[in-house]
């Protein structure tokens, strides 16, 4: 049991023994007479609270300042109560939102809301307020003040703006968040220590969330941030079992807009190959996705996904989010000679031609499908050096133990857990060919990654990498299932140099798209305004 459902079954206890005052004088004293830190800081709550109510737009940033009331606490709720009048869902979310400065479960807004049905606005306000003596003891908070932004589009890039992950959905985010940064009045947020409210993000962080670098320092003061007639996006994979919790509230009850970047549903559809620890978070992820107003998916193919996925909502009574694809680009980073030459005498052993493979090791890669297929190509005589680069593994032991094997036989084989932009793609330049033969992916970025550098990569005929290599060509496709089709395939390229050179070609000469085109694209399709989630009954649910 966490210490938060503890807290809250305490609380029913308290109530069940001693009569509730739901009274504005009742709550006037439970603030008043129970320390002064918590008193100042419910009162400045409140005040915030009944300012986002009356449609007041607050400064963003360090602009912004607790106000301190100067009305009396029973004059304050008196306010708030005429104020929230009928308590709706969405008020419901931003009373308690603020009061308690964290975001509300869905059941604890369903509750405020019934409460006030029988008993009125009070009788919410009061689900908000610690009842009884035990606030003397938590007086010390920590208190932080609350701050309500209004009609602004926040941007959530918590786990980027902390990971040095630099491939992936951390590029793709990376990528876009810096150009609407540039393009549009956006405002990048995170979360709190345990995941329970929202903050704005520092400078610092802001850089680190768009261009990468090293750790910088994650303040634990500072305001609360509860977004309210805003617009939220999340162009990261959010799979904290806490997080989605609450972005399933925001997005069902408070009439903040919801949208996502849609990545693809590898936990659901290839269950067996992901991390056991992904797969509740990544269910939180779709239960909260229900309520989005759009979804982005980052392919045709993973789009296909959703909407299979939307399908099956109608036996919950809702239509899902409106679904538009908006396919990712393929940008080389911009190698100098110099650079592509370290890259050459780094990966390169021997003049051997040298193979590419870029991704993390987990079992969905089949990266231990490749260590097979180099192995019999090594043993019937071809010539060359296999390079993986790429980490953030598990599941991989089968792998690792396979590679070490090679290793230690004395084959020209290498992994690289952790790899520059100039190293990466020096090396994709250098490389003969790639190898990506994944067994699922929402878009397959390696696969067009290499493509852009001119060099040709075998991957799979099927899904999102399918669709990159059918774009334009310098691909050669394989059943990622079948060992021999992926022997045959890199067979073909170590030695057949008229195919090699005809995919290259195609390569060099596939259509250009930038990641300016994405990130323009992506945004008007995320800020899509006619798509509100609705039930099967017609009826918004907001």
């Amino acid at each position: 049991m966490t210490l938060a459902n503890m807290a809250e079954n305490l609380r029913t206890t308290v109530r069940r023994i001693r009569p509730v005052d739901s009274s504005v004088q009742g709550l006037a004293r439970s603030i008043d007479h129970h320390g002064s830190r918590r008193r100042n800081g419910l009162r400045q709550r409140i005040a915030e609270l009944i300012a986002a109510l009356n449609g007041d737009r607050t400064p963003v940033g360090r602009q912004w300042q607790p106000s301190t009331p100067t009305q009396s606490t029973p004059e304050l709720l008196d306010r708030l109560v005429a104020t929230l009048a009928e308590v709706t869902p969405a008020k419901a979310w931003l009373l308690l939102a603020v009061l308690e400065g964290e975001l509300p479960s869905s059941a604890k807004v369903r509750s405020a809301v019934r409460a006030a049905a029988l008993d009125g606005a009070t009788a919410a306000v009061r689900l908000a307020l610690w009842n009884g003596p035990l606030p003397r003891y938590l007086d010390a908070g920590p208190w932080h003040p609350v701050q309500v932004v209004t009609d602004r589009v926040l941007v959530d890039v918590h786990h980027t703006a902390q990971t040095d992950f630099a491939t992936g959905i951390q590029r793709v985010t990376r990528e876009a968040t810096r150009r609407w940064l540039a393009a549009h009045d956006a405002t990048l947020i995170g979360w709190r220590p345990g995941m329970t409210s929202m903050r704005q993000l520092t400078p610092k962080e802001v850089h680190r969330a768009c261009w990468g670098g090293p750790a910088v320092t994650v303040p634990d003061d500072g305001p609360v941030l509860v977004p309210w007639h805003c617009t939220y996006i999340l162009p990261e994979l959010a799979a904290e079992v806490t997080r989605t919790g609450y972005l399933l509230s925001m997005a069902e009850h408070s009439g903040n807009p919801m949208n996502i970047i849609g990545y693809d549903l590898v936990p659901v559809t290839t269950s067996e190959t992901s991390h056991e620890g992904l797969i509740p978070g990544f269910a939180g992820n779709l239960a909260a996705a229900r309520y989005a107003r759009n979804v982005v998916p980052i392919s045709v193919g993973a789009a296909g996904e959703y909407l299979g996925w939307r399908d099956m909502l109608a036996g919950t009574g809702l239509s899902g989010p409106r679904i538009e694809p908006v396919v990712l680009p393929a940008a080389a980073h911009p190698v100098s000679a110099e650079a592509i030459d370290k890259a050459r005498a780094r990966l390169q052993v021997g003049g051997l031609p040298l193979v590419m493979v870029v991704g993390s090791h987990e079992p969905r890669k089949n990266h231990v499908a490749v260590l097979h297929a180099a192995e019999l190509l090594w043993r019937e005589g071809q010539r060359f050096c296999l390079t993986f680069i790429g980490g953030n593994s598990w599941n991989s032991d089968d792998f690792t133990n396979g590679l070490a094997g090679l290793q230690a036989a004395g084959r020209p084989i290498e992994a690289i857990s952790a790899a520059d932009d100039d190293l990466l793609f020096g090396g994709l330049r250098v490389a003969r060919f790639t190898v990506f033969p994944s067994i699922n992916e929402g878009f397959g970025l390696p696969v067009a990654e290499s493509l852009v550098c001119g060099t040709p990569v075998i991957t799979s005929n099927f899904g999102s990498m399918k669709e990159i290599a059918d774009a334009g060509g310098g691909a050669l496709l394989v059943d990622p299932r079948d060992d021999s089709s992926i022997v045959d395939a890199m067979r073909r390229l170590l030695t057949d140099d008229a195919l090699l050179a005809e995919l290259t070609r195609q390569a060099e000469n596939r259509p250009v798209r930038t990641w300016d085109d994405y990130a323009t694209e992506t945004w008007a399709a995320l800020m899509h305004e006619d798509a509100p989630v609705r039930r099967s009954n017609g009826n918004t649910t907001i």
